[in-house]
């Protein structure tokens, strides 16, 4: 192989790997269906980190390029034609559906079948019902009980929101807090984040992270009155703010009497033995709205995500956007209650942990 990492170059070598596989992806260099190097032989050919070829593969199927296959690796999906505008229109019949990226983050499909069976048993013609604009009851229950017993967040099931995932809620956090605003964002990170707020008219101030979390100049010099972070295994940088750090961050937020949207997209799959403290549970006078979704621990399809308000916003949130309706179907979300209620949700998330352990 002949990826090489210029150390001096401004660019993180993440990002160098990932601009020089994919060109060759674009020269066919690696055709259709071929196999990307193993990231482990990567890492050792091009002297980095697997963790820094795992961060230029992820981006290399997030922009469609490749995608993975469960204990297979990387393949090649991208396809000349498709950015060919002069290429012929054929209709055909769609080919089955490959399965064989599904990985071992996701719950079971027979734990998630039996789930659907029993709600279609239990509830019948209920499944066929508009959801209130919030969201189910039993859906809101369930996740107020789950995360009192596994991220010490007290919160009453009217302090949750339900919504169609994360790039959803994002646009739910703007309108609640203001478009007038400036908002701090990581650097790096997701990038749909930054482009759902300047979409919805804001402006972004990106915040350089160090080893532990966004540092302290940048947080000083910054205007802005409310900070996005992801404060566990930040993506693409896989940064985890210490302890300290997020107590840095709620002074912060308590200094500006601004607000902190805690995005916890992964914070279940840790390796450790228990979840890492949440800043929602941290925070003393109410200035942290925490977000998740069940995208990364139910299966990609089910894209159902979930805020949880500090008491202080609601009657804000009730008077700005309380009259939208929720975005989610009713047997989505009473699957997933169920999942939560019988606990199959946190077996499953447990087996994922006691695996990251033993692989790590």
């Amino acid at each position: 192989m002949k990826y090489r990492i210029e150390k001096n170059s401004g660019v993180s070598a993440y990002m160098q790997l990932y601009y020089q596989i994919r060109t060759d992806i674009q020269n066919e260099i690696y055709s259709l269906g071929a196999k990307l190097p193993s990231k482990r032989l990567l890492a050792e050919d091009a002297e980095v980190s697997v963790i820094t070829v795992e961060h230029a593969y992820q981006l290399l199927c997030d922009e469609g390029y490749t995608e993975a296959r469960q204990r297979s690796g990387y393949f090649v999906i991208y396809k000349k034609s498709d950015f060919n505008s002069n290429a012929e229109i054929k209709p055909s019949i769609a080919p089955a559906t490959d399965v064989s990226h599904i990985n071992d983050n996701m719950i079971p499909f027979s734990a998630l079948s039996r789930a659907m069976r029993k709600v279609i048993s239990e509830y019948g013609e209920r499944i066929l019902i508009i959801s209130p604009n919030h969201g189910c009851p039993e859906l809101r229950y369930a996740i107020s009980s789950y995360l009192a017993r596994s991220n010490g967040i007290v919160a009453r099931p009217e302090q949750i929101i339900i919504g169609s995932g994360a790039e959803y809620l994002y646009s739910l956090m703007i309108q609640l807090l203001g478009s007038q605003r400036t908002y701090a964002l990581e650097a790096p990170s997701y990038d749909k984040i930054r482009r759902v707020y300047s979409l919805s008219g804001a402006k972004c101030d990106m915040l350089k992270l160090g080893s532990d979390g966004i540092s302290t100049v940048e947080l000083n010099r910054t205007d802005a009155t409310v900070l996005h972070v992801t404060p566990f295994n930040s993506f693409p940088s896989g940064v985890t703010a210490s302890a300290s750090k997020r107590y840095e961050y709620l002074r912060w937020a308590k200094e500006r009497q601004g607000f902190i949207i805690e995005d916890n997209y992964d914070s279940e799959l840790t390796v450790s033995t228990k979840n890492e403290d949440t800043l929602f549970s941290m925070s003393e006078n109410g200035s942290v709205i925490y977000l998740n979704t069940f995208s990364r621990t139910v299966a990609p399809s089910v894209r159902v995500g979930y805020a949880v308000l500090p008491e202080l916003l609601l009657p804000s949130f009730e008077s700005k956007l309380g009259f939208y309706s929720c975005t989610v179907p009713v047997f989505e979300q009473y699957v997933l209650a169920e999942l939560i209620q019988s606990g199959t949700f946190e077996r499953h998330i447990n087996r994922v942990r006691r695996a990251r352990r033993k692989n790590k």
